[in-house]
């Protein structure tokens, strides 16, 4: 008989994404009320976000190498005590230091988080369905940017920041609760399993996917990370451009979860090429540059980290610190391109880093889903 879905785990594994995402971005729409409480400018309350993606890019690899015997759910169940642990530091916190610290260390909750999701949905999926139970899971993401940062935003201004992150906290503790009871463990690796980095560089397809994640999340960081910009230069209303790039994600998401097992490298080509139209088109049609950008980018981590597969848990470790890195990277190659030939360039900037990843996907990535055995 034809396995199943494991459909309860697989929103587990979801929620789980979700939580980490919102950790990472919120306190980007509560900076005034978080640096007012802690006596800092906005600006030192925004390194909140740059602690946290250097504690996820740092801990990734070494964790994984602490961890690989490590049994699946014990080990996801660790990180998300570890984010319910920080988020509540930071909720009672009044000290600026300490909240540093607390976000440093939910970025290294995430580190784990991101490492083990991928391979744990695969392994919970029958053969053929793996890069369907990958979609299920990173649907997180969307739904956490285009929802759930918006959502804790406007809780936020309501009744206060620290109640925002109070919430997630709980929400932290319930999903412990929900992996524990309802999400089946998978061992870890034996070391005699274990494959070196160097090993998992040489297997076919891992490198030219690194490449592909480094070059992507670059060009799509430069445009994200500086939309208000480019938008009072070209045109158009950040909120409404953000709220179509949200909701379009998670159209995009869906798409790639119904054809990612027969088509990982058509939607690959199909996703690379959208962004860059979208890219082109921010400077004349905003609003539709910005579907155009979600139903091309929504489903890039899932995809990304399916072509990744063949590498195991390794590759996922590499792939998450170089995600990380490469999100620093482009407020930084932004940021640098904005002081010297300005918003104008953000567009061309992105499409020269979009024409490699094509060359790459078109011709080194796998056609279909490498599948895993369970």
């Amino acid at each position: 008989m034809e396995r199943k879905l494991p459909l309860r785990a697989l929103i587990a594994l979801a929620t789980a994404a979700f939580i980490t995402v919102v950790t990472e971005a919120l306190p980007a729409g509560l900076l005034t009320g978080m640096g007012g409480d802690l006596a800092v400018s906005e600006s030192a309350m925004g390194q909140s976000i740059t602690v946290y993606a250097i504690g996820t890019a740092l801990a990734a690899i070494p964790l994984y190498v602490m961890t690989a015997d490590w049994r699946r759910k014990p080990l996801l169940l660790a990180a998300i005590t570890g984010f319910a642990v920080a988020n509540t530091i930071t909720v009672l916190s009044s000290d600026y230091a300490l909240t540093m610290g607390a976000r440093f260390v939910a970025g290294m909750a995430a580190g784990i988080v991101w490492s083990v999701i991928p391979g744990y949905s695969r392994r919970l999926a029958p053969e053929g369905a793996q890069g369907k139970a990958m979609a299920i899971v990173m649907a997180g993401i969307p739904i956490a940017l285009s929802l759930g940062v918006p959502a804790g935003t406007f809780l936020g201004g309501l009744v206060g920041w620290r109640v925002t992150f109070a919430i997630v906290s709980g929400l932290a503790a319930l999903l412990i609760l929900w992996i524990a009871t309802m999400v089946p463990d998978h061992p870890g690796q034996g070391a005699g399993e274990r494959v070196s980095f160097r090993r998992t560089l040489a297997v076919p397809g891992v490198a030219a996917t690194l490449f592909v994640v480094v070059a992507f999340v670059l060009a799509h960081n430069v445009l994200y990370t500086y939309i208000a910009p480019f938008l009072n230069y070209a045109g158009g209303d950040v909120d409404l451009v953000l709220l179509l790039l949200g909701v379009s994600s998670l159209a995009g998401i869906w798409v790639v979860g119904v054809f990612i097992d027969r088509r990982l490298r058509l939607l690959l080509v199909a996703s690379t090429v959208l962004v860059a139209i979208a890219a082109v088109g921010l400077t004349g049609s905003p609003y539709v540059a910005a579907v155009l950008w979600g139903l091309g980018w929504g489903g890039v981590p899932t995809l990304l980290q399916t072509a990744v597969g063949r590498g195991g848990d390794t590759a996922q470790a590499m792939l998450v610190t170089l995600w990380n890195a490469s999100m620093a990277g482009g407020g930084v190659v932004g940021g640098v391109f904005l002081d010297t030939l300005g918003p104008v360039s953000f567009p061309w900037v992105a499409v020269a880093l979009l024409v490699p990843v094509l060359v790459v996907v078109a011709s080194r990535v796998d056609a279909k889903v490498p599948q895993v055995q369970n």
